[in-house]
């Protein structure tokens, strides 16, 4: 699945001309280009190497990010481009979670997908496993903490988690809002959607990872 999640946005990205790729991502700062950057520096640094990365950096994560997308950003969006081809079978990762390797590419693509108007869409299976893995914990954002005393329902596969106020919609948007992307909220209904707009604010959820 992430390696199909890989291509599938390799194949979106093919025909960006140099506006598209400066263009804002829903990921915090960071333009397309920068996204895809980090795209590839997520798929190519191991657990040790991360560590020691952190560490680099006085465990200040924005700072981590910023120094491993310069790395593996290209002197052009083609060369970024070719990069993120490079490892789109990588196995590389920083976490032992496979779902967030998933995640990682999904979140990370719609981030780019939304503000350019793409349609494509990753499939309901992959983005399922991804919901309830951020229903589950707190991982490179507070996912859980954000869904607490929500139940929330996919309309359009078999994801459900929680209970209390009812949050319904597509499975990509549950999972987006889940990962901070305060626009999705937009894409959900239900008398919880206020809660989790409320709890998904720019400043109240982290937005990279």
């Amino acid at each position: 699945m992430v390696h199909a999640e890989r291509a599938a946005l390799a194949a979106d990205l093919a025909d960006l001309d140099d506006q598209q790729w400066g263009q804002q991502s829903l990921c915090g700062s960071w333009v397309v280009e920068e996204v895809v950057a980090h795209l590839t520096a997520a798929a190519s640094i191991g657990r040790r190497r991360w560590l020691f990365s952190v560490l680099g950096a006085r465990f200040d994560f924005d700072k981590h990010n910023n120094r491993r997308l310069a790395e593996h950003r290209g002197a052009t969006p083609a060369e970024t481009l070719q990069r993120f081809r490079a490892i789109r079978t990588s196995t590389t990762a920083a976490s032992g979670h496979t779902a967030a390797w998933l995640g990682e590419v999904i979140v990370h693509a719609q981030d780019i997908r939304r503000p350019l108007n793409l349609p494509a869409t990753p499939t309901t299976e992959a983005t399922t496993e991804v919901a309830r893995f951020y229903s589950e914990r707190n991982f490179t954002v507070p996912s859980r903490t954000a869904i607490e005393g929500l139940r929330l329902e996919a309309t359009d596969g078999p994801f459900t988690t929680g209970t209390g106020l009812l949050v319904t919609g597509p499975t990509l948007a549950l999972t987006m809002a889940m990962a901070g992307r305060h626009t999705y909220c937009d894409d959900l209904s239900g008398p919880g959607v206020p809660t989790l707009r409320d709890r998904t604010a720019p400043g109240e959820s982290g937005t990279k990872g």
